[in-house]
């Protein structure tokens, strides 16, 4: 008898709905004609155990026990779903042979392996073990995937990688948690203070946004510009105008601040004096031909972030989205991934899913009727996908799904990323002119666009998504034809008084977006070498939990789309050794778990600081006591008010 374990039960019953019928439906499995069997977990039905298991004296949360860790790992049975792992105890005893069917990703091959190893099946049984990656729920896909297993063996490193972050995780959070909590009660702070490997440093990041802001002094600084007109010729019968910036030349330099902004405003003003009803001089031209092609379809990450942008919604709402997008409605693929690209196999699918999507009345329909199958973008890589590929529409037709208003969203937002794949680049000319005034070098810049390509399909109210930061209107001014060493007239300078601005707080789009792209916020510049494009803090699935989870704690609070600290989670991250509050250190160890499951890196090599680095935390906070922490009330912790006494009790 065959047994596939998979991740849930919808996943056990995708499985299933592809293997031969009549099928024998039971509540912790399923029998198909044939004598297999599919069973499920329900999540992870494992967890680790508490401190005390190790050792009865651990249940007192005291200095001298830490920090704890533990000579030999034990997990056990979550209480809900024993009878589930029981009923898997007695199919894999059964089972001549086992599959794999975790989620594809690093928790999922973790899911399922640690299950096997806590229920002792024998090494035979497990080195014959295969794995079903499914990352579409519908039969096709399913059938498709079924003839496609492979060993089990090859992503253990996978496994192992997560193995290593759920224990770091562990003796990290348990034993910092339990350190800070006992040093804040001497403080007179009542509450748990919470420390976590990843959670912390995010919560680091907007404590130190909040202070830049509270502590910036806005300063003036000086622009000017520029204001051209070309010579009336007998080709052109009036005059044409365009703008151009002043490049303040190496003499300025003592009158700028290190961004480079003039802060002189005499300076500024005497070059407007002098370069007003001036001659003009082109001294260059340089027009280059741009080509930029469709940005590629979605992990989670980019697409929380996106939607964040364009509909306001947080980034556990999005995952909820998603899970229901694919369990229920079935019209998505995995949703919880990380890779960007596609496996060429899946190109052959892309004029089934774009005829489909042309046949709905969505917005998006017109786009799919246009759309150029035989386009190709970069977007299919076989070497950028592992375990899981890009988030993109399934073949299923979504025409008589009941969306709620956020799966609609979220839904269009997936299929336009990936129909972007199906059309031409975007191509534009881009022109810069340098003028010489008075001795004083200005540019200005023009952008004429050539052909749209894939950017037509974002021309909707919320195509922000696709405008690059310092896009305005000086650089997509419309320029006359010029020549090098034409004369033109300068009719007046304009001199523009700016203030520079603090930076902006955290949302959730921002936020999202520095977890997945910590090197920004690295200090040590061996780390930030360390780090690759993929690097980031948490995982796809965790990340929108961590941020949740600093609101739920009454770390972090909404202020509109604004997230900032409470004074408790600023009193934390005041009592913290800095580099417990900074992203340095966690992000070279989720390098590292990166490094892991492409064995780069074992496991002890990991471990090993890690075990280290944790000892040295807990002598700092033993020897520190959080001052920043008095006076405060732990959140759902109502200040203590003396009751005052009512006639009859007197």
């Amino acid at each position: 008898m065959k047994l596939y374990i998979a991740e849930k039960p919808s996943l056990g019953r995708a499985i299933a709905a592809a293997l031969p019928k009549p099928h024998k439906n039971h509540k912790t499995h399923i029998e198909v004609s044939n004598g297999d069997m599919v069973s499920w977990c329900i999540g992870h039905i494992l967890e680790q155990v508490e401190p005390d298991a190790y050792d009865e004296k651990y249940k007192k949360w005291q200095l001298e026990h830490l920090p704890i860790i533990p000579e030999e790992w034990q997990l056990k049975p979550k209480y809900k779903t024993r009878s589930q792992l029981a009923a898997l105890r007695k199919l894999v005893k059964q089972a001549s042979s086992i599959v794999h069917a975790g989620d594809p990703d690093r928790e999922g091959q973790l899911l399922v392996d640690e299950v096997i190893s806590y229920l002792k099946v024998p090494a035979t049984k497990r080195d014959g073990m295969q794995r079903l990656l499914i990352s579409d729920l519908n039969l096709p896909a399913v059938k498709r995937a079924l003839n496609q297993l492979q060993s089990n063996k090859a992503f253990m490193p996978l496994s192992i990688s997560a193995l290593a972050r759920s224990r770091a995780d562990w003796l990290y959070g348990m034993n910092m948690t339990r350190a800070y909590t006992i040093q804040g009660k001497k403080a007179g702070y009542q509450g748990v203070l919470s420390v976590g490997r990843v959670q912390t440093p995010i919560l680091g990041l907007v404590v130190r946004r909040d202070l830049e802001i509270e502590h910036f002094v806005s300063k003036p600084f000086y622009e000017v510009l520029a204001h051209l007109q070309t010579e009336q010729t007998e080709q052109t019968e009036q005059n044409e105008g365009f703008r151009a910036k002043w490049q303040p030349s190496e003499a300025c330099l003592p009158h700028m601040d290190e961004e480079g902004r003039v802060i002189n405003k005499r300076l500024a003003e005497n070059v407007v004096g002098r370069i007003s009803n001036q001659p003009a001089f082109v001294s260059d031209i340089n027009a280059k031909q741009k080509k930029q092609n469709a940005p590629l379809p979605y992990n989670l990450s980019a697409l929380q972030i996106d939607a964040a942008k364009a509909f306001g919604l947080n980034a556990k709402m999005v995952l909820d989205v998603c899970q229901g997008l694919y369990e229920r409605h079935k019209v998505i693929t995995y949703p919880r991934s990380d890779c960007r690209y596609l496996p060429k196999e899946q190109f052959s699918q892309a004029k089934s899913i774009t005829n489909m999507l042309a046949g709905t009345s969505f917005d998006f329909a017109e786009h799919a009727k246009n759309a150029d199958t035989s386009i190709k973008s970069h977007a299919w890589n076989d070497s950028k996908v592992s375990a899981h590929h890009a988030i993109i529409p399934t073949e299923k037709n979504p025409q008589n799904c009941q969306f709620s208003k956020a799966e609609q969203q979220v839904y269009q937002l997936i299929v336009r990323q990936y129909l972007a794949q199906f059309y031409p680049a975007h191509l534009y000319l881009q022109t810069k002119v340098t003028v010489n005034i008075a001795n004083g070098l200005f540019t200005a810049n023009a952008k004429q666009i050539e052909q749209q390509g894939w950017k037509q399909l974002f021309k909707s109210a919320r195509s922000s998504l696709t405008t690059k930061p310092g896009e305005d209107e000086l650089s997509n001014q419309t320029l006359p034809k010029l020549v090098k060493g034409q004369t033109l007239h300068c009719s007046h300078g304009e001199l523009l008084e700016k203030n520079t601005q603090p930076p902006a707080h955290f949302t959730d789009a921002t936020l999202l977006a520095a977890m997945t792209g910590i090197a920004r916020f690295v200090t040590d510049k061996d780390i930030k070498k360390i780090l690759k494009d993929t690097d980031g803090l948490g995982t796809e699935a965790t990340r929108a939990g961590i941020i949740e989870l600093l609101f739920k704690r009454g770390f972090l609070v909404r202020n509109g789309k604004k997230i900032q600290a409470t004074e408790t989670g600023r009193g934390l991250i005041k009592a913290l050794p800095e580099q417990a509050t900074k992203p340095d250190m966690t992000a070279q160890w989720e390098a590292s778990l990166n490094d892991m499951s492409e064995q780069k890196v074992s496991y002890l090599n990991f471990m090993q600081p890690l075990t280290q680095t944790i000892n040295q935390l807990i002598e700092f906070a033993s020897a520190n006591i959080p001052q920043g922490l008095q006076g405060l009330t732990a959140p759902g912790k109502p200040a203590y008010k003396k009751r005052r006494r009512s006639k009859k009790s007197a």
